[in-house]
């Protein structure tokens, strides 16, 4: 950027047709040192950068408006709390272009949501916090009488030594864990490489059995939830149909025996298992043996002779 352009973006730069009796730059160019900020101000609105000061639920989409989110909002006087000006500043929201209007409120020192939405309530129990609670208004004003102030001293007293043992317990369990910082991180690499090793073993054996992903390593709870687990019956019957189905098929393609039913099929496999042990041992021995169909002829033809 040129010496020139800089003076430009700074607002710097005096044009030759200006003189000093034209007063200051913006008057010169006749517009407003806040620029498009300030193109409602002669209404009392001011466009400013207003950040969200809790959680909110938006009125359009019913959406959540985290708190910390910016947007560009108009502000404006609403009216006075004494001395103190009550602000008000009015939105889009981004989800849904919904207006949402928020005013301060100098009284409680907190936020006032008047229309557009709704605060988003957030309640946490103390305990699980780990915080204290605190007096209400009521106790504040009565910690100014010495009476109560004195009762309530000795309460507190009272708990101090009560909660006593149990914060030094604590201390103590904290300066052990932290007194040898050699210790701790030599354990905790120990660890780490374990983890890695065990890693690696598993992904290995996954990768010997031809599977993409690790497998963890296998638990009581799986054992005895396979055990739990029992197939049908009709499952080992379907699979002995098939396979007697298959050796029963020809293996010749577009044969007349591969237009048979199913029960044809299963009433020849039937017979094939009902051959004898001898009529197997001559068909192993290379010994002939004749057909139903020459058999039938060859009494037929002994029948003729008689």
């Amino acid at each position: 950027m040129s010496s020139l352009a800089a003076a430009r973006a700074d607002n710097f730069y005096y044009p030759p047709e200006w003189t000093p009796n034209q007063g200051s730059l913006n008057k010169f160019h006749g517009q407003h040192a806040l620029r498009e900020r300030a193109r409602k101000l002669d209404q009392g609105i001011l466009i400013i950068r207003f950040e969200m000061p809790f959680n909110i639920w938006c009125g359009g989409c019913n959406s959540m408006i985290a708190k910390g989110v910016r947007f560009n909002a108009e502000k404006k006087q609403v009216g006075n709390y004494y001395s103190t000006k009550i602000w008000s500043f009015t939105m889009k929201a981004a989800c849904c272009k919904h207006e949402i209007v928020i005013q301060t409120d100098p009284k409680n020192c907190e936020y006032l949501i008047i229309s557009g939405a709704q605060k988003k309530t957030e309640d946490f129990d103390i305990e699980d916090a780990e915080t204290f609670a605190l007096p209400a208004d009521e106790e504040r004003g009565k910690l100014a009488d010495p009476f109560y102030r004195l009762e309530h001293q000795e309460e507190d007293l009272q708990k101090k030594k009560e909660a006593e043992p149990v914060l030094v317990r604590l201390q103590r369990v904290s300066d052990a864990r932290h007194s040898d910082d050699y210790s701790l991180n030599k354990a905790l690499r120990a660890q780490l490489r374990n983890q890695k090793k065990r890693v690696a073993e598993e992904e290995a054996a996954s990768r010997k059995k031809g599977i993409g992903i690790r497998l963890l390593p296998p638990s009581e709870e799986d054992a005895a939830s396979a055990a739990h687990v029992k197939f049908s019956s009709k499952f080992d019957k379907n699979r002995k149909n098939k396979r007697a189905l298959i050796n029963a098929t020809s293996i010749f393609s577009g044969s007349s025996g591969s237009s048979m039913s199913t029960s044809r099929r299963m009433e020849l496999e039937s017979k094939r298992r009902k051959i004898s042990a001898a009529a197997a041992s001559s068909l192993l021995a290379g010994q002939f043996k004749p057909s139903s169909w020459s058999q039938s002829a060859v009494t037929s033809r002994r029948h003729r002779r008689t």
